[in-house]
């Protein structure tokens, strides 16, 4: 695929399985170049048939799907583009969708009622006088912040202090019905009565806390909420399942799972939740350690909470990692349903009651979401030729049901070849190559993922597509720090970053120079971004045998991380430490001078993950060390641009990459100075 190829990446969310087993509803996206926007509308597989696929709403961006449990209705959340998000309900046998909600910043998750008449929701909720509350009063004539904890601000969303997310219940109103008219002027009443078009909704939570995942238990009764409402505003990581009485409108949340500790596991960072129709409330978990905060390369685990007991956790996490972007929930007869992080990929996995796991579904696929119903388990998935699709279980793989991705296959897709190679001590560094059509020998980039707790893997990989396409070969790995491959893989750099993970990368990618007779081991470059712009960083200052290098969105000065990042007050002590050495020895920028690799920079100015200043330092010392180097800054971003970032701006910023490699390692199909 080429950068202009954009809109024909197709994204596919969570479905949503009818109850009575016909179809599944799924949300399609995709970028727009024209509109420089995410588009995309609800799409209703048919499961009982061929999967035909019809779209069934026509919003600008309708996301989110869910039917109700009596199959009636179907709610889901539509961005207008004039506003944030809210969520709708509309006949589930097609009709006009009715707005349900108006919350000032728009709504994040929601769940049904077990009886169909309400709803739960969660929305950040503005601080009187902040974002909009006051008209004509913009954010620069706000009052000041005073700031009392460490993190106060989250990368996309900006304060949080001010805005914290809350839980709300609203009556779900019947879309069928007559809708309500403004009543006409007359003598009596010369202006006309204002129309209470949208139900009101009841506030079930207060106070300075944040609040995540939520569930209804089976009865309707109380509703459990994820939430870190201890008293440590410190207390970054630890979270706790609460429950919430329905029934009382003064009743506090409740805590359930003994403030985030369970025996024998220590305390907890909770995340998704369910509860299943036996009124066992399931959720996924990582076990922090005894600091409360140690969560390097630690897989996310099942736990099991009985009414009235202790949670009791289903699965090891050195064995099975459930922690994928995406992780959800399903229960289905004598246990659950969840997503697996394995090698590159993300299988669905059953979990009984008593802990012993199954795989349902394997192979080369990357789970992105799922649900369960009478037995029937539909997932959304990627897979190396496809963005986004819709597959049902059958015969422990997934049967797909939808073609999103024929336009992009009409465009040209390269294959992956998987690889693993020793690394210097032995350890199997496990990865893949893409490559140019053509015998070669072809220029190489090798490419290093963010996290590190993260995997490069069967997914498909748009940028890779793209440097292909231009005539490189791509070499990608999974070094010791990545998830996937147990948690000794994942520790193993833990106070030791730019050590195994350094020599894991360059010894898979003279593995792959040397399988592979295709790629011109006198032509590389090497590309990162956030931890991998930090081992990009580190590499060149090490190793001076790359053409180029492009370090992005960069991890680059450990010891400005505190403070400036919205992840500072824990993640650089748990990687690098506190030590004033250790934590230099760990540092792009303290080994700067030894870089003589001709860098571009490139970052995002809302970028609070990795804050600019992180990229702006790292330049500005090439600079003065007469490195060749440029600084590219894109206004309005943050620090997912390369995944979420304005249509406009990730094809900019496509068009720049390939300019620059045009420069240091240029090809027949992206020559120096322009097309060929």
């Amino acid at each position: 695929m080429k950068a202009t190829d954009l809109p024909l990446l197709i994204a596919v969310s969570r479905p949503s399985i009818h109850p009575d087993l016909s179809r599944a509803v799924v949300a399609v996206s995709r970028p727009d170049i024209d509109a420089d926007a995410y588009v995309g509308q609800l799409f209703s597989i048919d499961l009982a048939g061929e999967g035909a696929a019809a779209r069934i709403t026509r919003g600008r961006r309708d996301m989110a799907p869910r039917f109700s449990p009596d199959g009636l209705l179907l709610a889901f959340l539509r961005d207008t583009g004039d506003g944030p998000a809210q969520l709708y309900v509309a006949p589930s046998g097609g009709g006009e969708p009715v707005r349900v909600t108006d919350a000032k910043l728009g709504v994040g998750d929601y769940r049904w009622s077990p009886d169909s008449t309400r709803i739960a929701f969660t929305a950040r909720v503005p601080e009187p006088g902040r974002y909009g509350t006051v008209d004509g009063l913009g954010a620069g004539a706000e009052a000041p912040r005073l700031i009392t904890a460490q993190k106060f601000r989250s990368n996309g969303v900006g304060y949080t202090g001010d805005r914290r997310t809350h839980v709300f219940l609203v009556a779900v109103p019947d879309p069928t019905a007559e809708p309500a008219y403004p009543v006409a002027p007359s003598a009596a009443a010369p202006a006309p009565a204002k129309v209470a078009s949208l139900p009101p909704a009841r506030q079930l939570t207060q106070g300075d806390f944040e609040h995540g995942a939520i569930a209804f238990s089976p009865d309707g009764a109380s509703l459990a909420v994820v939430a870190a409402r201890h008293a440590s505003r410190d207390d970054d990581l630890v979270t706790d399942v609460h429950a919430i009485d329905l029934s009382d409108a003064a009743a506090d949340p409740r805590p359930v799972s003994g403030q985030g500790r369970a025996p024998d596991t220590g305390v907890l960072g909770i995340g998704a939740l369910e509860w299943a129709a036996d009124g066992t409330l399931y959720f996924l978990a990582t076990e922090l350690g005894e600091s409360r905060g140690d969560f390097v390369g630690r897989g996310t685990s099942l736990f099991a909470l009985n009414p009235g007991g202790t949670p009791r956790r289903l699965t090891d996490p050195t064995v099975h990692d459930l922690g994928e972007v995406g992780s959800a929930i399903s229960p289905v007869d004598g246990g659950v349903i969840v997503q697996n992080r394995t090698r590159g990929r993300v299988e669905l996995l059953r979990v009984g009651t008593d802990g012993q796991t199954s795989t349902v579904a394997a192979g080369d696929i990357a789970v992105t979401g799922h649900d369960a119903v009478a037995g029937t388990i539909v997932a959304s998935f990627t897979n190396p030729r496809s963005e986004g699709e819709l597959g049902v279980v059958e015969g422990g793989g997934l049967n797909q049901l939808t073609n999103f991705a024929w336009p992009l296959e009409a465009a040209g897709i390269a294959p992956l070849t998987e690889l693993s190679i020793a690394a210097r001590d032995g350890h199997p560094v496990h990865g893949w190559v893409l490559e140019p059509e053509g015998e070669g020998p072809h220029p190489v980039l090798l490419t290093i993922h963010g996290g590190p707790f993260a995997q490069y893997g069967v997914s498909f990989y748009d940028e890779a597509q793209v440097y292909v396409d231009a005539g490189y070969a791509v070499v990608m790995c999974n070094p010791r720090g990545a998830a996937g491959y147990g948690e000794d893989h994942a520790r193993a750099i833990r106070h030791r970053m730019g050590t195994l993970d350094y020599t894991d990368v360059l010894a898979f990618l003279d593995g792959a120079l040397a399988e592979r007779g295709t790629l011109d081991p006198h032509r590389v470059g090497i590309m990162g971004g956030s931890y991998g712009g930090f081992l990009t960083a580190w590499t060149i200052a090490h190793e001076h045998r790359f053409a180029a290098a492009i370090v992005e969105r960069g991890f680059l000065d450990p010891e400005q991380f505190v403070g400036t990042s919205d992840i500072g007050s824990f993640f650089s002590d748990e990687y690098v430490g506190v030590d004033p050495a250790l934590v230099r020895a760990q540092s792009p920028q303290a080994v700067v001078r030894q870089v003589s690799t001709p860098t571009l920079v490139v970052h995002s100015a809302d970028d609070l993950r990795c804050p600019l200043a992180q990229g702006e330092r790292y330049f500005a010392a090439l600079r003065r060390n007469g490195v060749s180097t440029e600084l590219l800054v894109f206004p309005g971003e943050n620090h997912e641009l390369t995944r979420a970032g304005r249509p406009r701006h990730r094809l900019q910023r496509f068009d720049a990459i390939l300019d620059w490699w045009a420069r240091h390692l240029p090809t027949e199909r992206n020559p120096q100075g322009g097309k060929p």
